[in-house]
């Protein structure tokens, strides 16, 4: 068993795309569209090719971020040199040591509020 994809769904499909691959350095892999043409989707993947598929819905113009979903976790190479290059949607934690882990971590927000774990080496 491997994890393919997460789903996610988005009010700007153009915007959200921008930010993961623009910002954390994903790749647009793939994408289509509904048979009626009222639902786009993207797909963007890291180097390995695990995939997020972003869905824009016509007329979705206001997603509510429920309780079952917490947040997407992203491997970098430096935490605080990604957190400071990232042109974030919102600081939900600076970076800081989770010595428990044995990583350091932040966590920001994308462009509709889905919250991204940066995930790192401690130093």
């Amino acid at each position: 068993m491997q994890i393919i994809h997460t789903n996610l769904h988005v009010t700007d499909l153009d915007t959200t795309i921008a930010f993961y691959t623009e910002q954390l350095g994903l790749s647009e892999s793939w994408g289509f569209d509904s048979p009626d043409g009222t639902t786009r989707h993207r797909y963007v993947a890291d180097e390995a090719g695990v995939e997020i598929q972003l869905t824009k819905v016509d007329g979705e113009e206001e997603l509510t971020v429920g309780t079952a979903w917490d947040h997407l976790a992203l491997r970098v190479d430096d935490v605080d040199a990604a957190f400071a290059a990232i042109e974030n949607h919102g600081v939900v934690k600076e970076p800081g040591d989770q010595p428990e882990a044995d990583v350091r971590t932040a966590f920001i927000l994308d462009p509709d509020g889905h919250k991204i774990e940066l995930v790192g080496p401690l130093e």
